[in-house]
């Protein structure tokens, strides 16, 4: 497709584990925002969860490959790991912009994030850096983005919207119910569950959180 500007999504997380719920809300961003790649960046050391257990980023990482590896559509991307933490978004951002100079980087968020975002470390430059934000809306979520746009003036002309039939699902749910021995199965992806079952990962140790 010469000629047209690469347009990447950045979806960041802990993924711990990467459920049902992810996969979906990355497939309808990828297909509403028009992206040409979507980077899935594991988050070792996110500066908003420092007081929080977190699952080894070794495991993390193979359940996010399996996650994600017969979508095409789908990268995995180093950014976080290759560096120490804390991980700020806006260096995750940068450093994915250095790498594709011409592309146009959108930015994934979901609308308890969008509240948010002007306590985010330097907002303004991150907002700045990106050409859009993708905000992945929970039914029933209200955005005032007449308030938001008060605190962070510029953000309304970046934020799009994504419609998904978003499933009540949380990887802490999931981590509880692998502990107690309830079912769980079909939260993940068949290759996420298979793992967990071979691995006995998240049987022990649950993390606080």
């Amino acid at each position: 497709m010469a000629g047209l500007t690469e347009r990447i999504g950045i979806f960041g997380g802990t993924f711990d584990p990467p459920h049902l719920g992810h996969l979906i809300l990355a497939a309808e961003a990828f297909d509403q925002l028009k992206l040409t790649r979507l980077y899935w960046v594991l988050t070792p050391d996110p500066p908003h969860k420092r007081a929080q257990r977190l699952t080894p980023i070794e495991i993390r990482l193979r359940l996010v490959k399996a996650a994600i590896r017969n979508n095409e559509s789908f990268n995995f991307s180093r950014v976080d790991m290759n560096r120490p933490g804390p991980h700020f978004t806006l260096d995750t951002v940068n450093i994915i912009k250095e790498q594709h100079k011409s592309a146009e980087i959108l930015y994934l968020i979901g609308g308890d994030s969008l509240h948010d975002f002007p306590n985010w470390y330097k907002p303004k430059q991150l907002l700045d850096s990106l050409s859009g934000l993708g905000v992945m809306r929970r039914p029933g979520d209200q955005v005032n983005l007449e308030l938001i746009e008060k605190a962070l003036p510029g953000i309304s002309s970046k934020v799009i919207f994504i419609d998904a039939p978003l499933l009540e699902i949380s990887s802490h749910e999931i981590r509880n119910r692998i502990l107690w021995g309830k079912p769980f199965r079909y939260y993940l992806p068949n290759s996420v569950y298979r793992l967990i079952e071979k691995n006995n990962f998240y049987v022990e140790d649950l993390p606080n959180k």
